[in-house]
């Protein structure tokens, strides 16, 4: 008896070695991908507050630090793409998180007749690169006079048009919300609309948060689409589309490190959101996948 314990404690060792060097190897891994992933970040934070000189430098650490290139921003049109970016994402995201959720709580809760077809139609055009239609969006967008000064409305209208399609997660959250809630709510003369609003929203909490943050974080860094019809007019530029002309030749040894000072601005507020809000996007994302 005395002999099965010792084995039974050498084997409880054994395995609690085994999970302890894993786990250190795990972790090991992570920070040097972290790491690796940090660098450029903080070559460009350092790069920002570099004085003695405006171009290209083959070092890091800055010699001479000032804030000479966040004040220089400030007389350029970087204010100008920066409300711009700042309107189309405060837009976008509120017009997008109510489309996406109404649809995604019309498809979890309604049965109709097109249901099904439907969901499948969205998940078909969804596979499509949106590159595809980039050529006659820009003919639509011109006609309608949404170009070149006049972008940001052109962005938006864009942005939110084809949002109704990602609706996946979000059904997929709200599945999981069992539907006696919505029957008892019915029962005591609660309309559908007052259902989602009053029962579903405030048990979907982190659902919300997630589809707000997804529908921000793309108009804000957004370039291809944006840079497309926004071309040639700084008034209609945003942060993307802007910043990356000043590395252009005529202008990056100028201008180089207050572009590494406008991508430091670009960055604050987004990162800001999602280390305040991570928890919730993270239950957001794994909470919609649970069901489909």
């Amino acid at each position: 008896m005395s002999e099965n314990n010792v084995t039974a404690g050498k084997r409880h060792m054994g395995l609690k070695a085994s999970r302890v060097l894993a786990n250190s190897t795990i972790y090991l891994v992570l920070v040097i991908i972290s790491v690796i992933w940090l660098i450029p970040f903080v070559c460009i934070l350092l790069q920002s507050f570099r004085v003695e000189s405006t171009y290209q430098v083959g070092y890091v650490m800055p010699q001479q630090w000032g804030l000479d290139n966040y004040k220089n921003l400030f007389q350029t049109d970087f204010p100008r793409w920066y409300v711009n970016t700042f309107v189309t994402a405060l837009v976008t995201a509120a017009l997008q998180t109510v489309i996406v959720l109404c649809m995604s709580y019309t498809l979890s809760r309604f049965r109709f007749k097109m249901r099904k077809p439907l969901m499948s139609f969205m998940l078909i055009l969804g596979m499509f690169p949106g590159m595809l239609s980039m050529i006659i969006l820009y003919r639509v967008l011109k006609d309608l006079g949404l170009t070149q000064a006049n972008a940001v409305p052109g962005l938006i209208l864009v942005y939110v048009a084809s949002s109704g399609m990602g609706y996946y997660v979000s059904k997929g959250f709200f599945d999981t919300i069992p539907k006696s809630l919505d029957e008892a709510a019915r029962v005591d003369g609660a309309t559908r609309f007052q259902v989602l609003k009053k029962i579903i929203l405030p048990l979907s909490k982190p659902i919300v948060i997630y589809t707000v943050l997804t529908a921000f974080m793309g108009p804000w860094g957004d370039y291809v689409f944006a840079r497309y019809i926004s071309f040639g007019t700084s008034a209609g530029m945003n942060v993307a589309v802007g910043l990356y002309n000043w590395l252009n030749k005529d202008q990056i040894a100028t201008r180089y490190t207050m572009f590494c000072a406008g991508g430091v601005l670009v960055a604050i507020p987004v990162a800001v959101l999602f280390m305040c809000l991570q928890r919730y996007y993270v239950e957001g994302v794994t909470g919609g996948a649970v069901k489909g």
